[in-house]
């Protein structure tokens, strides 16, 4: 397996841990839209640019859920 795949791989898998992860702490919220973001880069990388958006918009979207989850406590 070649390196870029090795790493969208991983990226997607830490995607589904961080996602089946987040109930339990909001600090998984915040891994999760890292992950995506890992996923939006690998996409990047290997040239596909429609993931490459809607992960990144994931991401974001992850990101706030994460600031209205601190938030609340």
């Amino acid at each position: 397996m070649d390196p870029l795949t090795a790493f969208g791989l991983a990226s997607v898998a830490a995607m589904l841990a961080f996602y089946t992860l987040e109930e339990r702490s909001p600090k998984f919220v915040f891994m999760f839209a890292l992950a995506c973001w890992a996923a939006a880069s690998y996409a990047w990388m290997a040239g596909t640019w429609p993931f490459t958006l809607i992960e990144a918009i994931w991401g974001a979207v992850a990101l706030q859920r994460f600031a209205r989850r601190r938030a609340i406590g």
